[in-house]
């Protein structure tokens, strides 16, 4: 206990003579020992790295993960050591809520067998963006976390132990320059001759000692000096070595930034891959919508680009409704599954479970059928319809 007691009082000593140093230095009122172009350059370059490492390390997690009560869950289970619980990511929760209202509504209808197939390509979404999250994760926020917490806490340790022992070689130096004041000091008054006529006849010899007593101060001030710069120069070089593998870690980083971009091409393609098969599963399920967006994509400036949902293309519209004869076979009685209203004077408005007549004339859309009600004639969309044998 009582060395444990002398320990603290020993450090303590020692943490208030660095802060007096340090203070004095910023007062500008000691000398500071400065490091090299190279040496401050390599810092320089070491903070930049750790600073934007960490920027990158966190805005990729939110990228990853938006939600922040996730993230947190995740962090606790990782300083726990726990594995984190499976999650269901939020295209899976999508398509399982689909595939169970396909259930309510019955697989049989034209909605719930569309919410079949909608409901299955977001569980395979899901499961993409399951698989990207996971490869990004290892491959690429893993040795950032690395480097954060191992490599930078490292070399802080380093620096740390470097600038303690600048405070203690630039505090060497203090003491070895007012050792030398004051035996320059005791020499000159040794010099001169002794006055025995003074009440105090003993100056002379007191002044010996003095000097003596100074020259042994100044030998043990020069011997402190020299440890202090042996300890600095070796805390030195090992930072300036921990400091010039910054590059091997740009090197590192660099790999695990083009697996990252492999994972994102990787999900992406997936996930356009499985865009385009559920648009040509449902190409004759929702037509207007998906023929819209095709002109939107394929042809900014093309007029039929902007005209709305449900509306005819230009070459229905040169059909004049008022022409069509109904065939002499080929008719058929439709029941309308949902309620439409027409989008112009060529179209033909429906309530829900009615009963029309239906048929289609030669170069006509095929997304489009002429239905008729008693004396009303018009265009009416196919997948409105559920059409009766």
């Amino acid at each position: 206990m009582d060395f444990n007691v002398r320990k603290l009082a020993s450090d303590a000593g020692i943490f208030f003579s660095r802060a007096v140093q340090f203070t004095e230095e910023k007062l500008g009122q000691a000398e500071k020992t400065e490091l090299d172009t190279h040496f401050e350059n390599l810092l320089s370059r070491a903070d930049c790295t750790k600073n934007w490492t960490e920027k990158i390390y966190r805005q990729t997690e939110v990228l990853l993960q938006p939600n922040p009560g996730s993230r947190i869950e995740e962090f606790l289970y990782e300083k726990l050591d726990r594995k984190v619980p499976p999650r269901a990511t939020n295209g899976e929760i999508l398509g399982q809520f689909m595939l169970e209202a396909a259930k309510e509504f019955g697989p049989g209808t034209p909605y719930g067998s569309t919410l079949i197939k909608v409901g299955d390509c977001q569980r395979r979404l899901g499961g993409a963006e399951r698989e990207f999250l996971q490869t990004s994760s290892i491959s690429f926020l893993t040795p950032l976390r690395n480097f954060l917490e191992g490599d930078w806490r490292t070399i802080s340790k380093e620096r740390r132990l470097l600038e303690n022992r600048r405070l203690d070689l630039d505090a060497c130096k203090a003491r070895l320059k007012k050792a030398k004041a004051a035996e320059a000091k005791a020499a000159c008054e040794g010099e001169a001759a002794p006055d025995f006529q003074e009440t105090r006849p003993r100056n002379y010899v007191l002044s010996a000692s003095a000097s003596a007593l100074w020259n042994e101060e100044l030998d043990k001030a020069e011997h402190e000096l020299r440890v202090a710069q042996t300890e600095f120069d070796r805390q030195a070089e090992v930072t300036r070595l921990l400091l010039e593998g910054i590059s091997s870690t740009h090197v590192n980083h660099l790999r695990c930034l083009c697996e990252f971009v492999e994972a994102q091409t990787v999900y992406y393609n997936q996930c356009h891959k499985y865009m385009q098969e559920l648009q040509r599963e449902l190409g004759r399920r929702c037509p207007d919508s998906l023929e819209v967006n095709s002109h939107a994509v394929g042809s900014p400036t093309d007029p039929s680009a902007f005209l709305p949902l449900n509306s005819p293309s230009p070459d229905t519209d040169a059909l004049q409704i008022e022409e069509v004869q109904p065939p002499a076979s080929g008719t058929r009685k439709a029941k309308v599954l949902y309620a439409y209203d027409a989008g112009d004077s060529s179209e033909l408005s429906l309530l829900a479970d009615e009963l029309i007549t239906v048929y289609t004339v030669p170069g006509m859309d095929s997304d489009w059928l002429i239905g008729e009600r008693g004396n009303q004639k018009g265009k009416v969309p196919v997948t409105y319809l559920e059409l009766l044998s």
